[in-house]
């Protein structure tokens, strides 16, 4: 039956995936998810049906090409709806049936939409941060009781504000912005997941994360914009799921 369920799961995840992919690109785009109701090819506008919606299956069958108009598809539509098959049977193995696991499966639909947008218009939706925010404000309330979720409502406050006076310092030193608009109001939710110092600790670990690759920008492609949201969710994820705890962090800094 665990099997079961991860496999489940995993197929729910890559179907969610497919839909990711749709709402991080017309949310930093056209910004509609209504009109037009069906997906289309981006390039040759053909309305794309049932059989060229398959999650992953229909990118392989296709070579990678749309039906009509030939145009190459990303290979980072697939990729999408693969790891986040893969995170949500990762988030139900870790937590089973819980709160934690919503929160959780919250967090990867956050982090699927994010690398979208982010990483391809430099956006994060405000819908997105909103909806996702006010779910995990009543899992929350759900599995801390009505004064319980306050205490992480107050933490994402905290991070909240942190996060917008970094970016006001980052600007007056870099003389241009630092920090977008997308990446404070993330931190708001973000700093709902976790307790305070977990989430000081999850910024340190996203700049660590970014490094590497931002220097690799920098460098390569003499781009000084790097999108950090990705790099923020994956590491409130990574310390989620993995129930990194205050002691470790100091066990940890105290081993540097």
């Amino acid at each position: 039956m665990e099997i079961f369920y991860i496999v489940l799961f995993f197929v729910v995840g890559i179907v969610l995936g497919s839909f990711y992919n749709v709402v991080g690109f017309r949310l930093s785009t056209d910004g509609s998810l209504i009109k037009p109701k069906q997906s289309y090819c981006p390039n040759c506008k053909n309305t794309l049906f049932a059989k060229d919606l398959v999650p992953i299956l229909s990118y392989l069958f296709l070579k990678g090409k749309c039906r009509y108009c030939g145009k190459k598809i990303s290979v980072f539509y697939p990729i999408v709806e693969l790891f986040t098959g893969i995170l949500f049977a990762v988030c139900y193995y870790s937590f089973g049936f819980s709160y934690d696991l919503a929160i959780s499966l919250l967090l990867v639909s956050y982090f699927s939409i994010v690398i979208v947008s982010d990483l391809n218009y430099y956006i994060i939706p405000d819908q997105v941060t909103f909806v996702i925010g006010i779910l995990i404000i009543i899992v929350n309330i759900l599995k801390y009781g009505f004064i319980g979720s306050l205490e992480y409502l107050l933490y994402g406050f905290i991070m909240f504000l942190f996060m917008y006076l970094v970016g006001i310092l980052g600007s007056f030193m870099f003389k241009q912005e630092a920090l977008g608009g997308g990446d404070i109001k993330l931190l708001f939710v973000l700093g709902l997941t976790l307790p305070l110092m977990i989430s000081f600790f999850g910024i340190v670990l996203a700049t660590l994360l970014a490094f590497p690759i931002s220097l690799y920008f920098v460098i390569k492609h003499k781009d000084k914009i790097i999108p950090f949201g990705p790099f923020l969710i994956a590491a409130f994820l990574l310390l989620f799921l993995f129930k990194i705890d205050v002691n470790e962090i100091y066990s940890l800094f105290s081993l540097m």
